[in-house]
């Protein structure tokens, strides 16, 4: 017997208008979760694989850093993750980027810290020898995606068409990026290409903002990279590290709220011979 199953929710834009965290667990505390769409992949590694798969798929938000100093990425990685973030990722210019992923992983050893803007074999060992949970390409690469298959790393490559997500997917991508998302068509191509591709789970990257993540959620990607959204141009160039951690905090309650809205979607299923 096969089911199909048919999600009646709210759009992200209206669950987030409606509800408040709070209001969220008091109105859906008596209804049984639904299981999440997709579970983490096995693999040789896989106890590592499913605690980043599980951090990223419950926070539905990865917070992307560029610093100009790893002085300035040690401060504004603190204030993000004392805001609520609880996956972040490093982009590879920064300077010192593998000094200061050593130093949060020592630090945080419970959150998933991982390098973005990896384009080569050589930066991706350097990255998990650092203590790197994960790694983002906005390609995919080649000589990282079969240097990973049986590391304790998450491998993240960068795709944009169908012929590029399928065929990540297939040379063994645990999730895929899609990105510039925004360019794409931001929600509405999400929502259009999981439609071919359900079982393929995806993160959407590039020009979301804080209050746009519920709306990613629901139309099936498992997280979003928020970059500017939370380390801000204006605050970055001051410092202004209070401000980051506000916005921290802001994206990390909107991606638990969007989480639970999806824990609690009711689902029908119907029976076909």
């Amino acid at each position: 017997m096969v089911f199909t199953c048919t999600l009646t929710c709210l759009s992200g834009t209206q669950s987030q208008r409606l509800f408040t965290w709070n209001s969220v667990q008091q109105h859906y505390s008596a209804l049984p979760l639904p299981p999440y769409p997709f579970k983490p992949c096995c693999s040789s590694s896989s106890r590592n694989h499913n605690h980043t798969f599980s951090l990223i798929q419950d926070c539905a938000v990865i917070a992307c850093l560029r610093a100009n100093s790893a002085e300035q990425a040690m401060e504004a990685a603190r204030a993000a993750v004392n805001g609520g973030i609880e996956v972040l990722e490093i982009v590879r210019s920064t300077p010192g980027v593998f000094e200061v992923l050593q130093a949060l992983v020592k630090e945080y050893p419970t959150k998933a810290f991982g390098v973005g803007t990896v384009l080569n074999a050589e930066d991706a060992k350097t990255a998990m020898n650092a203590g790197a949970k994960f790694l983002m390409s906005p390609a995919t690469v080649k000589d990282i995606m079969d240097n990973v298959q049986d590391a304790d790393v998450l491998y993240m490559p960068g795709v944009m068409t169908p012929t590029e997500i399928f065929s990540a997917y297939n040379s063994g991508a645990k999730i895929v990026k899609i990105y510039p998302v925004s360019a794409l068509g931001g929600t509405r191509y999400i929502s259009a290409i999981m439609k071919p591709f359900p079982h393929i789970p995806m993160v959407a990257s590039q020009g979301i903002t804080i209050d746009s993540v519920g709306d990613y959620i629901a139309q099936g990607a498992i997280s979003v990279v928020l970059s500017d959204a939370i380390f801000d141009k204006e605050a970055m160039g001051r410092n202004n590290f209070n401000a980051i951690h506000q916005l921290a905090k802001s994206a990390a309650l909107q991606g638990k709220i969007a989480v639970e809205w999806k824990r609690n979607c009711r689902l029908t299923f119907f029976p076909h011979s």
